[in-house]
């Protein structure tokens, strides 16, 4: 486009760029817009974008797209929403995919899906900055990829930013009391991959979420003997009602219902199929599950088969860590004591937006999410957009990469 090759004059004669040296670094005009992920959310961008006849370029620290399904992802993991629900802009799932995607199937798909956009990242790119010049009125995104020689920097200069690194981009490692002191294993569930290596041992998992439910079932499944540790209240639903994926069912019910009649419908049939889960140690918030979505970003809990043994004694519920003592004891809350081989956090992931975005109004430095909830969070000032911070999952994902694509097209028109 014109106004790049006008401004690339002053660019390159810019002091901070004299000082480049040319071996190491470099600098990058891209003509449509950057989107720094390449993830689920930065392939929904790209490909609406492309549908619309606009190029972009994805930048992604990995080697691959789909990094945090690829590495992060334990084994038995499965779509725990229906697939119609977690498909991506333009593309169906493939029809002979079963109703609930394996974790294998789906990057089978999210490959596809790049190959059939003609998506091409450039991979092994370290964002360190994103800045955007007032006086240029472009971005200009520094990012790092080493080599086996050395460090080679490039700055990439774009009128528009689309940030896609999602609310999952970093691990959240609690620090508890004592973490020096345990003798056993310690790791988060971003490295667990299968209970195989647990077989016979006993172990704690931290975090009641849909991950730490899964990931007691898998142990169970390998003759291990898991613990949760259920910190706070949990709404825990049936995957499937009557015949009809839970989710499926309520976003159907909300057509014609307000939330609150649906989450008293919801609560009323999880008694029926569930039982009542405070008499395992798992009590439920005082707002439905629905509700509290929507205020606070929490996922009910869809069960696939933990419940059940939590009831037989299989897995066994425990309060918060007080902290953690010498050897393999872990005090609880409650004053009591328990050994264990292994620890797994449980404990989520969030946002780095803030630790390389260099703007303060349309992110928030606290949980690096848009300050502006969904429906609104999808764009900023400056040619600044956001792609998969819905706290919606794929579907809200979605939602905004159209929006966005719609968006940059009326500059190219």
């Amino acid at each position: 486009m014109d106004y790049l090759k006008e401004i690339q004059g002053k660019i390159c004669h810019d002091p901070y760029f004299n000082k480049m040296n040319t071996n190491t670094k470099r600098c990058v005009f891209v003509n449509g817009p950057v989107i720094v992920g390449a993830g689920p959310s930065g392939l929904a961008a790209a490909a609406c974008l492309t549908a619309k006849g606009v190029q972009s370029l994805v930048l992604e620290r990995c080697n691959c797209i789909a990094s945090l399904w690829k590495r992060k992802t334990y084994n038995r993991l499965s779509l725990h929403l229906p697939k119609q629900f977690c498909e991506l802009p333009l593309m169906s799932f493939p029809h002979d995919f079963p109703t609930y995607p394996t974790k294998q199937q789906f990057i089978k798909y999210l490959e596809l899906y790049a190959m059939t956009f003609n998506i091409r990242p450039v991979f092994n790119q370290t964002v360190i900055s994103a800045n955007y010049d007032r006086n240029l009125g472009l971005w200009i995104i520094r990012t790092d990829t080493a080599t086996s020689h050395a460090t080679i920097t490039t700055e990439y200069v774009t009128r528009w930013l689309i940030v896609a690194t999602g609310e999952n981009a970093e691990a959240v490692v609690p620090d508890i009391e004592g973490m020096d002191e345990f003798s056993g294993t310690i790791m988060h569930t971003s490295l667990y991959k299968s209970g195989e290596i647990f077989t016979r041992k006993k172990v704690l998992v931290v975090g009641c979420g849909n991950s730490g439910m899964e990931v007691c079932l898998d142990l169970c499944n390998h003759d291990a003997a898991p613990s949760l540790v259920v910190r706070d209240t949990v709404h825990v639903l049936p995957r499937e009602m009557l015949g009809k994926s839970t989710f499926g069912l309520s976003m159907w019910l909300l057509k014609w219902l307000p939330i609150r009649l649906v989450d008293r419908f919801l609560l009323i049939t999880s008694r029926l199929f569930l039982g009542d889960t405070s008499r395992l140690g798992l009590d439920r918030p005082e707002i439905g599950p629905l509700e509290l979505k929507n205020l606070s970003g929490k996922t009910p809990v869809l069960d696939v088969g933990t419940l059940a043994k939590i009831k037989s004694g299989d897995i066994k519920v425990c309060p918060g860590i007080k902290r953690l003592l010498k050897h393999h004891t872990v005090e609880f809350v409650n004053g009591q004591t328990e050994e264990y081989d292994a620890i797994i956090l449980a404990t989520g992931y969030k946002s780095n937006v803030p630790s390389w975005l260099k703007e303060k109004e349309m992110f928030s430095e606290k949980d690096g999410l848009p300050k502006r909830p969904f429906p609104n969070g999808w764009k900023g000032e400056c040619g600044l957009y956001a792609v998969g911070f819905t706290k919606r999952g794929l579907l809200g994902a979605s939602i905004d990469a159209k929006k966005i694509a719609e968006h940059i097209h009326q500059y190219f028109q």
